[in-house]
């Protein structure tokens, strides 16, 4: 990227996102609280006061929050509205400054940055996309597009050419002379992501960013937005309200409630051991076979009984460790026994794992797991060679929903086609 004119000299932030392993945002204890003692209200909830008991002293926003987000990452930050979720985004950048603890971006703690230091940052380093789009009506959308690198010093040329490569890359090509009001809603919304995309920061910021926008136009945002990140590997948090929306995009899912985060995890990880009952109830009914992977219900190959293993010398089918159950399903139908999983080693593909018929059937189903347990018991014990492939897989297969990704299907892409 060119250098800007305009912008101040101060120390390069450390960490980079293409640089270096060490995470690009480091929240460590963060309190946030609105009103007039805000200390105060800090000390007596660390001496354990509840966010009720405080009172007219102040709203304790966020609570002790503590995380890391790696270079290229998605981190979802999820929860109802009231949690806490977009107070702590705009700590990330100091718009709202935590009252206690400490918010690193790049190795430097915004608290001891200065106000020139602090807005190079955000300049440079760091973009917003938001909610409501945050368009200005009387610019093109060119000119919106190209905003954030107007703000870091370059020139009306260049950046209107990054600008317009940008919007041609979130479908925008040919509405750069246009104005807001003539364009849609997620249009417009393509606009404010192409603005934080044209500025080349580090971190991307977005703050329930597609919640405006209708299922239809929403689904597509969101699927763009993975595409893109694919090819950029921006490190983005990403705020939403919806778990669809969160197991789809998120590399991590932070979840709050009531200011606090009570699980970090993997979209896996959260569905398969929810910390507590708040967050359980959030995934009961979230598709599964969408969001779990082969990697996460397979076994390790010494676990396998003779017979299983006398299986594979008749139908031998794999898949690769991200495979989704929804993809596995099938191929478990065509088997005679477990599905190989297999991974790479140098080059050479190495069975790392077998997905169980009964394991498979009890992770799409967890509610039902000790009743299928009990039916299928006799299976795993039986001779593969007296047995024909399981009918139970295949009632079940017709039951999913064959089509391409549904709301939760954002890690299909990880390379979990069937071998």
């Amino acid at each position: 990227m060119t250098s800007s004119p305009h912008i101040s000299e101060q120390p390069e932030p450390t960490g980079s996102a293409g640089q270096s392993d060490a995470p690009v945002i480091r929240v460590q204890n963060v309190y946030k609280v609105f009103g007039k003692r805000p200390e105060r209200v800090v000390e007596k909830i660390k001496a354990g006061a509840d966010r009720k008991d405080i009172g007219s002293e102040g709203v304790a926003a966020v609570i002790d929050a503590s995380f890391e987000v790696k270079p290229g990452e998605i981190f979802v930050v999820m929860g109802l509205s009231g949690s806490g979720k977009s107070t702590l985004i705009r700590t990330l950048n100091a718009l709202q400054p935590a009252t206690s603890g400490t918010v690193e971006v790049m190795g430097q703690d915004l608290a001891q940055l200065s106000k020139n230091h602090l807005r190079d940052l955000r300049a440079r380093h760091m973009s917003m996309v938001f909610q409501h789009f945050a368009l200005l009506p009387h610019w093109t959308v060119l000119d919106n597009a190209a905003y954030g690198l107007e703000i870091q010093g370059y020139g009306r040329k260049e950046r209107q050419e990054m600008a317009a490569q940008v919007l041609a890359s979130v479908g925008l090509a040919g509405w750069e002379r246009r104005y807001p009001s003539e364009l849609s809603g997620g249009m417009q919304q393509r606009v404010g992501l192409a603005r934080a995309l044209a500025s080349q920061t580090d971190v991307m910021l977005m703050d329930e960013a597609f919640s405006a926008l209708d299922p239809l136009i929403r689904r597509e945002m969101q699927e763009e937005m993975i595409s893109l990140q694919r090819e950029l590997h921006r490190t983005i948090v990403f705020i939403t309200h919806d778990l669809n929306e969160a197991m789809y995009m998120g590399d991590r899912i932070a979840v709050m409630k009531e200011g606090r985060i009570v699980q970090i995890g993997t979209p896996e990880e959260i569905l398969s051991v929810p910390a507590n009952d708040y967050v359980a109830s959030f995934t009961a009914d979230v598709d599964r076979s969408r969001v779990l992977t082969a990697q996460s219900v397979m076994v390790p190959p010494a676990e396998l009984s003779e017979a299983e293993i006398t299986s594979f010398g008749r139908t031998h089918r794999s898949v690769k460790p991200g495979a989704t159950l929804q993809e596995i399903v099938p191929v478990a139908v065509e088997a005679d026994g477990p599905v190989a999983v297999e991974g790479e080693d140098h080059g050479k593909r190495v069975k790392v794992g077998y997905v169980r018929v009964s394991r498979l059937l009890e992770a799409m189903s967890p509610q039902r797991s000790e009743t299928l347990s009990e039916r299928l018991e006799s299976a795993e014990t039986t001779d593969p060679a007296d047995a024909p492939p399981d009918a139970s897989v295949g009632r079940h297969a017709e039951q999913i929903d064959p089509s391409p990704a549904g709301d939760t299907d954002r890690h299909k892409t990880a390379g979990g086609d069937a071998l």
